[in-house]
């Protein structure tokens, strides 16, 4: 990957679809969160997503969520991603998801994940995935993780998915406290954490987290620029001003609408290119890679 042609790194891309057809999630779940986006159902592949940052001259973590055990919905294969994505090394960084419920079997999934395939950070979403972050049962994953020197990136606050629906499907918003990564950052300061999202409603718990952990970050996706909470944007612009990434949720929010919307906001010339680029290089290891 040549770093200096590219214009941004876009660490926040699911993958949705796989080469033989299968989905992430049910119906029920991406139709909801097309709604709840305001943006048409699209569902592209590896290649497809590969074509589609290439034309914009842009980098894409990549990854699924592996979400088995609490939805019932078979997990698309991290194996597969990870392969499909050094295809296109140019473009792609492939992250790997593991299901804390896994167990022992999990930890060992996240080594061959990494030293087989590729594979380069992790995703979990515990809304979604059903599980506290700092629950001491998923402790020997992130003792793995940080062994392994990727990172993890964590959802917090707000989701769109079930958003909509009775219960919200089930799923817990208080399990996307950023708060609880605090004590992950703490008992683990050799894995570098990133926080997905803007953490409404606990925005400012997520910034007093990047302010006092150096191995804490935030990235933007998941929210038009337009709609950060005023703090957010004064701390990225300023004390956070190496510890914010972009990110753009896509295919949900797509990184054309996700800058658009941020070129709009009083963002200082010399900070922008640290939130696009600069801060996802390091952040990611990609300057040791």
């Amino acid at each position: 990957m040549d770093l200096d042609k590219l214009v941004a790194i876009d660490v926040h891309v699911h993958v949705e679809a796989d080469q033989h057809g299968h989905f992430s999630m049910d119906d029920e779940l991406l139709t909801a969160a097309s709604k709840y986006f305001k943006g048409d159902p699209y569902h592209p592949t590896v290649p497809q997503i590969a074509e589609d940052y290439r034309a914009k001259d842009m980098a894409a973590v990549v990854f699924t969520v592996d979400t088995e055990a609490a939805t019932g919905q078979p997990t698309l294969s991290s194996e597969e991603i990870a392969d499909l994505a050094a295809e296109h090394p140019d473009v792609l960084i492939p992250f790997g998801s593991v299901d804390p419920a896994r167990g022992r079997s999990g930890v060992r999934l996240a080594r061959r994940l990494v030293e087989q395939h590729g594979v380069r950070g992790f995703k979990f979403h515990p809304s979604l995935q059903d599980f506290l972050p700092n629950d001491h049962r998923v402790y020997p994953l992130y003792e793995e993780i940080q062994a392994l020197g990727v990172p993890a990136l964590f959802h917090t606050g707000q989701t769109g998915i079930g958003a909509g629906l009775p219960g919200g499907r089930g799923i817990k918003l208080r399990y996307s406290d950023p708060m609880l990564l605090d004590d992950v950052c703490a008992d683990f300061p050799d894995l570098t954490v990133i926080m997905a999202h803007p953490s409404v409603p606990w925005q400012d718990s997520a910034i007093s987290i990047a302010t006092h952990k150096a191995n804490a970050y935030i990235d933007l996706s998941g929210w038009s620029p337009k709609y950060f909470p005023p703090q957010l944007v004064r701390a990225a612009n300023t004390l956070l001003k190496e510890k914010v990434l972009f990110g753009s949720d896509y295919p949900l929010l797509t990184p054309e609408r996700w800058i658009r919307d941020f070129e709009a906001l009083e963002i200082r010339d010399e900070v922008r290119p640290l939130i696009m680029k600069q801060n996802a290089i390091r952040a990611l290891g990609l300057d040791r890679a």
